[in-house]
């Protein structure tokens, strides 16, 4: 699996659209999401710097970066450039964030053996 961070920023008075907005994400984007190979989509929000925390995990770079070509992530792009800051394709400004630092726990042993 391949863990993706990155921050984003969301204007100031938009905090609640942005929440709602996701809340209501629609089907057709969340099954693209899903084809394009993420097994966990989280987005977090600093609302003193108005910054937004994303992490997801896909399954391949390549299909992933097909996204961002898609008719529903174009759309959803258009949908959003109103309440966070974007380039000039409507896409969000976004900076990858480097991991450096990372732990799993695959299993647990105790006294009755592995779980």
């Amino acid at each position: 699996m391949i863990r993706k961070a990155s921050i984003m920023k969301v204007f100031a008075n938009c905090h609640e659209e942005y929440r709602k907005r996701h809340d209501e994400l629609w089907p057709e984007m969340e099954k693209m999401l899903l084809a394009h190979g993420v097994n966990t989509y989280s987005i977090f929000l600093e609302s003193n710097s108005n910054t937004l925390f994303t992490y997801l995990e896909i399954e391949d770079e390549g299909l992933w970066a097909k996204s961002a070509d898609t008719p529903e992530c174009q759309r959803w792009w258009d949908y959003m450039k109103d309440i966070m800051e974007t380039n000039p394709d409507h896409s969000p400004v976004s900076t990858p964030l480097p991991e450096v630092f990372h732990l799993e726990q695959r299993y647990q042993v105790n006294s009755g053996g592995v779980r």
